[in-house]
């Protein structure tokens, strides 16, 4: 984590350690930078301690590693790293992303298997198809058998924040069974494009429905632009005796003409929009961890997507990132969201590691819409 007064003219001289008193949601390396910093930081001092009282709710998930990840990272007594090592999936297959010593995504190609036992990840067809909606990851870890030790959710957390968007804008439809095939537009990938494998679980979320995830962004390589991956088997165990490993075991089943078709499109949204409509109208438009109030570059796409009949979810790290892209977006749509600002049940349960705020952040933590 940086002092919060970089940047103002003046050189950091120690590590940020001092807290401000009211919020405790930023740090300084000096009593000088957080006075030279005040007049930035009490627009937005009152807000932060109002989302730091809710630190134990972000902080707040059903699996046996919870505190592990979550506290003890941000306490600095666990690394991302050593949290993936002690679980033998530091650095490998889709798990490579997963900290900073990871891969290049320059050149990153589709990563497979969890590189875990069968008990512990959904490498096949679920127990029984999914009747009703989930609402938390104890309901997902239930329904797909999995214990509450198992990791997986670090990775599943991109699929089910997916679904969970789909609940909250498409619910009748899909409870009405009005649509068969699922177009989603998934704009702003990164690390995706080494995980796209775990897009798989779709097939267990969506049953009896055709998904086409058209992923659209400006980190897609070039040499990639137009790549289709389809995906009719669910990420592999580790068991070489799995039945995910009988490769003929779906090709006769009618599970399998009910796959992920996955393309991934380089550039922005707002300036392939056209050609992606000629053969896929969307459902549904998802930007994850979209940074909006970051990037110029959202600004022409929210135009784009104020226009368009097609609900739009987007995620961010922490209350505070989610609370500016509102701002944003209601600025240039000129109207309120159509879906508030909210925790998302589905966010990553692997704390992120120095960000800007000692707010606990996590990928995919809120979620809003338009």
């Amino acid at each position: 984590m940086e002092c919060a007064g970089t940047g103002t003219n003046r050189r950091c001289v120690a590590a940020p350690t001092r807290r401000c008193a009211r919020c405790g949601a930023v740090a300084y390396c000096s009593v000088s930078h957080q006075i030279a910093h005040w007049s930035v930081h009490k627009e937005e001092c009152e807000r932060l301690e109002e989302q730091m009282k809710h630190a134990d709710e972000l902080n707040d998930f059903p699996f046996t590693f919870a505190r592990e990840a979550t506290v003890e990272v941000l306490e600095k007594k666990e690394t991302r790293c050593s949290f993936l090592e002690k679980r033998g999936i530091h650095c490998v297959n889709m798990w490579m992303c997963e900290c900073r010593c990871g891969i290049s995504l320059k050149n990153s190609r589709l990563m497979e298997g969890w590189c875990l036992a069968s008990v512990l990840c959904p490498c096949r067809e679920p127990s029984s198809l999914l009747q009703n909606q989930l609402d938390t990851w104890e309901d997902y870890y239930e329904w797909r058998c999995i214990p509450l030790q198992s990791p997986v959710a670090i990775l599943l957390h991109l699929p089910l924040t997916l679904y969970w968007a789909a609940q909250l804008t498409l619910a009748r439809s899909l409870t009405s069974k009005a649509i068969d095939e699922l177009n989603i537009h998934y704009l702003g990938p990164d690390k995706e494009l080494s995980q796209v494998s775990v897009f798989s679980e779709l097939r267990a979320l969506f049953p009896r429905v055709r998904i086409r995830l058209e992923l659209v962004g400006p980190a897609v390589p070039q040499y990639r632009d137009g790549e289709r991956i389809d995906l009719h088997q669910y990420a592999q165990c580790n068991e070489t005796d799995c039945i995910c490993k009988s490769s003929h075991r779906e090709s006769s089943s009618a599970a399998s003409t009910l796959g992920v078709a996955v393309r991934l499109h380089s550039g922005y949204y707002h300036d392939r929009y056209r050609d992606l409509a000629k053969e896929s109208l969307p459902h549904l438009i998802i930007a994850p961890n979209a940074g909006i109030a970051a990037y110029t570059s959202w600004s022409p796409t929210i135009e784009l997507l104020k226009d368009l009949d097609v609900p739009a979810v987007f995620t961010d790290y922490c209350e505070e990132a989610s609370n500016l892209a509102a701002s944003c977006i209601s600025t240039i749509t000129g109207r309120p969201l159509a879906v508030p600002i909210q925790l998302n049940p589905f966010r990553q349960p692997l704390i992120v590691e120095n960000s800007a705020l000692l707010l606990p952040c996590y990928s995919n933590c809120f979620l809003f819409g338009i």
